[in-house]
């Protein structure tokens, strides 16, 4: 006999799968505010987290996110519309993330690694 689901099953996500990143259009839809978000899981001790991307010259303080009582760290910031952006978080000022819930990854031959891409 096949087991049913519960209705309430179906609603949610798989486990271990994160909603995809929060992104809110601007009136006139030539920017989106983008929510970063690092789960506190990914970096457990850290103190400080970062967002280094092609927007912000890959920076690794320019913008700095804020830890929430959870422990897991967030920023929000406006990102042009109509673009693929590539970042990564910056963990204590030495280690790189990925984020969990990016859109795509792609490889980068400069830093021989996968950065996290969200897609405007």
């Amino acid at each position: 006999m096949k087991k049913r689901k519960k209705h309430s099953d179906e609603a949610r996500p798989a486990e271990g799968v994160l909603p995809p990143m929060k992104r809110e259009p601007s009136a006139d839809g030539s920017r989106y505010r983008v929510t970063f978000w690092l789960p506190r899981a990914a970096a457990p001790d850290a103190t400080t987290v970062a967002v280094a991307g092609s927007f912000n010259g890959w920076s690794v303080d320019r913008h700095p996110m804020v830890q929430l009582a959870s422990g897991d760290f967030h920023l929000e910031l406006e990102l042009e519309a109509g673009r693929a952006h590539e970042f990564r978080f910056v963990v204590d000022g030495a280690r790189w993330e990925n984020a969990w819930n990016a859109d795509k990854y792609v490889w980068s031959d400069h830093a021989q690694c996968e950065n996290s891409v969200i897609v405007l």
